[in-house]
């Protein structure tokens, strides 16, 4: 299951940020954490995934480093800031009010919508 659009506006930064709190990651990393971790539900191209990095980095929230990997290959990493945590700190208790609420407006049962 894919979720719409404007629902990715909210959930995608807030879940790109929750992995970045564990540690750095490059682009494609993140896409591909972000499709397994979450079956499929918030899987986005790297279209969709850029220009949200971008955006993140501009408000401040990740930075990012250009580094060689083990591979040889120079990828950019990206990693939260202080601003970041708690943007995401925030996020957390904004995503737990809604789901909670649509728990109790029976929406969401068993903590499965």
């Amino acid at each position: 299951m894919k979720i719409e659009r404007e629902l990715m506006r909210g959930a995608g930064p807030t879940a790109v940020l929750q992995l970045l709190s564990a540690h750095e990651m490059y682009g494609y990393q993140l896409v591909e954490t972000l499709a397994q971790r979450s079956d499929g539900v918030l899987a986005m191209g790297q279209s969709t995934l850029y220009p949200m990095l971008y955006n993140l980095e501009a408000k401040g929230l990740i930075e990012a480093q250009w580094r060689t990997a083990d591979s040889g290959r120079d990828r950019k990493y990206y990693r939260l800031t202080g601003s970041g945590k708690k943007k995401l700190a925030a996020d957390r208790k904004a995503w737990t009010a809604l789901t909670q609420t649509l728990t109790t407006l029976g929406v969401v049962k068993g903590g499965v919508a």
